[in-house]
């Protein structure tokens, strides 16, 4: 911190702050790598364990997988265990790790062994990692073990390098977030004696182990990941640090990478490659899918396959972007200029011969259109089938209407050709099949204008070209310009069936667009929160094709509030998702890491206030695809937005009605305090006694009551001159007569009044004797002394009370102390303001809490400042303090202001 306050520029990075400042918060992860199994990764972590326990460090055993291995077992001897949770799984009964037993006894360090671990169906979270990450947020502390095989962007080397198909796999953000990472590291040869020991597997187990996964090679490759990804890690902590705090270093802080991705099946290889290119660099990356406008996003199985590609992306870290436009490359390129990329990853497969002629590659096209981006190619592997090329897809289903519109358009052709011919011979009558094959290819597609094209071509062969009514052409040139015919209705067909698909595509998005118009629309006009809610579950069945249900918070639940159809109830599991999707404002339910095997998929309605409620949808086996996932995220968008007017506008109007009550309050308090009553029956009293018993009493008892009447009047004149007071600062009608005060008379005035009210009172002064004149009113001035004498007698005990009037730089400082029991820290504003009292021992609160109001309302006017501080003397009492700015004084007769509001 030092190099920041010597150089301005040099500033930690508020990012790496924020996530230091995350960090802080949650609990610690630390995990113990390894390159294989049997390195004694689970015996280096109880071996700490004890070590801290025996230090008297609050560590607890979740779950431990010993694996048969007795030295293993022996460490957890001794040391905490949290009992596991038998589960029923497939008629058999297993102990799994009891994550909300954890929760509730919720020690300091939680040991939870086997990261990649996969937990039964019924439980609420389907990876282990992912109960890992709730006891951090938690709060909690936890150490757990990892083979390096098991992380998600490594999986498909893995699978390279020994043969054997990973199944079990994790996150790699899992690795990057932890605090700290440990690596158990065993040369491969002492590896492999102690798996022929009977150290790591059982013995029948352990010879086919060697055979296959444990061999020198595998295990060298594996070690040099595990080691390749520590190192890594420590470089991403010492960045951390080197940001944190302001140290300039060596990292490449610009490396931006975009990754393209599509439905095919090289993508999920391009994201895993871009994954561990990224996690090198140190650089964030953006997967992104474009989408042809012109173009139907599709179902199906690549459909499917993009949603997972993109689902992988997401685990890995990566943002994710979806862009749609009419020309691949161009929003690429303006992908690549907006986000300031620096080198972009494409899959690539085989050229085709024939494909660099009839158009640029996209690595070609990338490199020439941004230079200085590096761009890298993700080839596809040698045992991978190649997809056939398919020239256009065609939709098989309606072939037998594709081919009737065809030969119906064709024969009608024919027929209009021969009725021509017969009267006039005519040179181009291929064209009145040209027409029949743009008019089969606008109502059938693609396969009616194929098969319209050959037919057109046979057709006019047969009945049009000499010889006629035989398939024999007898000139060369008409060879020719048969086949330049054929290509012609081909090429002509492709266009215009192409044309009636984006024409369809369109009308489709079309009709989505207006479906949200609508709706927008009408929660527009809607300021019901239940019109609200009833308008949008019947749109998101309308739009997901399956029952939709809202759920808002009510008396600390979360209780349906609609749902459409109206008969759909949610069952515990799905209650529970819910409240998750709530709390935690994330997705859960089916289809996401929380609670999968309940019937709704659950996403929290968000607004700028934080969690409305909570929208479900009973979806299928398949995720939404593009187009529904698209709708899905505006409609709960737009509800959460219309619920939250809905309730902001209720709030609206129970706040002015509160503030209406609370101006009936203030003119109820202002007329009927106890503190006005009170002078009035003393007043009353008096003059009865004097009026009834006056001729009876003797002279000292009639001064006695004349004196309390004169007290009491001037008692009750204040009150009303405070009120009075106060109303015109709140309507802005103070006036100010300014002058150049002396503010040591004021200070005698003021307390020589206060002395004459409080005659038992030791009020003392201290006036500095260089004090300058202030600009400011005096009348007022006094005022405020007075109220603020008034207040200290009040509050400050039988204590003298002291004034002190003195320069302190460009400012006259004049302080009022008392020692009473001085005010409380949170207090000290709300003294301040109107009818604030604070009560005497006796519990009755004096005054009508406008003095202190007021004397600020007074000191803002002429342009000063005041403010309470206690304690003030010997760890008690109170101190108002006023400051007002000294100026040069022109003249003695030039005001400051006229009037101030």
């Amino acid at each position: 911190m030092a190099a920041s306050s010597q150089d301005p520029d040099k500033r930690p990075d508020p990012d790496a702050l924020l996530t230091l400042a995350e960090k802080d918060r949650r609990g610690k992860l630390t995990v113990f790598l390894g390159a294989a199994p049997g390195v004694g990764k689970t015996y280096a972590m109880l071996s700490r364990a004890r070590r801290l326990h025996e230090d008297g460090v609050d560590i607890v055993v979740g779950l431990v997988e010993t694996h048969g291995r007795s030295e293993t077992a022996d460490l957890l001897k001794g040391l905490p265990i949290l009992p596991r949770q038998p589960v029923n799984y497939r008629g058999r009964v297993l102990e799994e790790f009891d994550l909300d037993a954890a929760l509730i006894r919720k020690p300091r360090i939680l040991i939870v062994d086997e990261l990649a671990h996969s937990n039964p169906e019924d439980a609420r979270h389907p990876k282990r990692y992912q109960d890992i990450e709730e006891l951090i947020e938690a709060g909690i502390d936890v150490w757990t073990a990892i083979n390096i095989q098991h992380l998600e962007s490594l999986s498909d080397l893995v699978t390279q390098i020994t043969g054997v198909t990973i199944r079990e796999r994790v996150p790699d953000t899992v690795l990057n977030k932890a605090d700290e990472v440990l690596l158990v590291d065993l040369p491969p040869a002492e590896l492999v004696e102690r798996l022929r020991g009977g150290k790591v597997y059982l013995p029948e187990s352990a010879t086919r182990a060697v055979d296959r996964f444990f061999r020198i090679g595998n295990l060298t490759a594996l070690r040099e990941l595990a080691l390749r990804r520590t190192a890594d890690r420590v470089d991403d902590q010492m960045i951390d640090y080197l940001r944190q705090n302001a140290i300039e270093g060596p990292w490449a802080s610009g490396e931006r990478l975009i990754v393209c991705v599509g439905p095919d099946p090289l993508s999920e290889k391009v994201v895993r490659t871009a994954s561990r290119l990224a996690s090198g660099l140190n650089a964030s990356w953006i997967v992104v899918h474009v989408e042809m406008v012109d173009r139907d996003a599709g179902q199906g199985e690549d459909q499917q396959r993009l949603e997972r590609t993109l689902q992988l992306a997401q685990q890995l870290g990566a943002d994710l972007r979806r862009v749609t436009g009419s020309d691949f490359t161009e929003e690429l390129i303006k992908l690549v200029r907006r986000e300031h990329a620096t080198q972009i990853v494409i899959g690539t497969s085989q050229k085709r011969p024939w494909y660099s002629l009839r158009r640029r590659t996209l690595p070609d096209a990338l490199a020439k259109r941004s230079p200085g981006v590096a761009i890298h190619l993700v080839p596809p592997d040698q045992d991978e089938k190649k997809r056939p090329f398919i020239f256009k897809p065609i939709e098989l289903s309606n072939a037998p209407r594709s081919l009737l519109v065809a030969a119906g358009f064709v024969g009608g052709a024919t027929a209009l050709g021969v009725a021509i011919d017969s009267f006039v011979h005519l040179p181009n009558l291929s064209i009145i099949f040209l027409l029949a094959v743009l008019s089969a290819a606008s109502y059938g597609g693609l396969l009616s204008a194929l098969v319209a094209a050959g037919l057109s071509t046979l057709a006019y062969n047969f009945f049009f070209i000499v010889p006629r009514y035989t398939f024999t052409v007898a000139e060369p040139y008409e060879v020719f310009a048969l086949f330049a015919y054929l290509g012609a209705a081909v090429l002509a067909g492709s266009l215009a069936a192409r044309i009636r698909e984006q024409a369809a595509t369109a009308r489709v998005r079309t009709i989505a667009m207006q479906a949200l118009y609508d709706f927008s629309r009408k929660l527009s006009g809607t300021v019901k929160s239940d019109e609200v809610l009833w308008a949008a579950v019947t749109q998101l069945q309308a739009s997901v094709k399956g029952n939709a249900i809202l759920l808002l918070p009510q008396d600390g639940d979360l209780k349906t509030q609609a749902a459409w159809p109206p008969d759909t109830e949610p069952g515990v599991t799905d209650i529970t998702a819910a409240r998750w999707a709530y709390e935690k404002q994330e997705p859960a339910g089916k289809g996401t890491g929380t609670l999968p095997n309940s019937r709704f998929h659950f996403r929290p309605l968000m607004t700028p206030h934080g969690a409305v409620g909570v929208c479900g949808i009973e979806q299928g086996d398949t995720a939404l695809d593009a187009a529904g996932e698209k709708a899905f995220s505006a409609i709960l968008d737009q509800t959460a937005i219309a619920i939250d007017r809905a309730r902001l506008s209720k709030t609206s109007i129970e706040q002015a009605a509160r503030l209406e009550g609370e101006r009936y309050r203030d003119a109820l308090l202002s007329s009927i305090s106890h503190d006005l009553r009170t002078p009035l029956a003393t007043i009353t009293g008096a003059v009865s006694s004097l009026r009834t018993f006056g001729d009876k009493m003797d002279a000292e008892s009639r001064d006695d009551l004349l004196q309390s009447i004169e007290q009491e009047s001037e008692r009750l004149s204040r009150f009303v001159a405070n009120l009075l007071d106060m109303s015109r600062i709140e309507a802005g009608m103070l006036r100010l007569k300014c002058d150049w005060v002396d503010v040591a008379d004021v200070v005698r005035a003021s307390t020589d009044r206060a002395r004459k009210y409080f005659p038992g009172r030791v009020i003392e002064t201290g006036i500095a004797p260089d004090l300058p004149l202030i600009e400011t009113d005096s009348v007022l001035l006094g005022q405020v002394l007075f109220n603020l004498l008034d207040n200290a007698v009040k509050y400050g005990g039988t204590e003298p009370i002291n004034v002190y009037a003195r320069r302190d730089g460009n400012e006259v400082l004049i302080s009022v102390t008392d020692l009473g029991k001085g005010i409380p820290v949170e207090e000290l504003e709300q003294v301040f303001e109107k009818f604030y009292r604070r009560g005497k021992a006796d519990g009755r609160a004096p005054g009508t809490g406008l003095g202190l109001s007021i004397a600020r309302g007074f000191v803002t006017a002429m342009g000063g400042t005041i403010k309470a501080e206690s304690p003030a003397l010997k760890k008690r009492g109170t101190r108002i303090v006023m400051r007002f700015p000294i100026k040069e004084m022109p003249g003695r007769d030039m005001p400051c202001r006229e009037d101030a509001p």
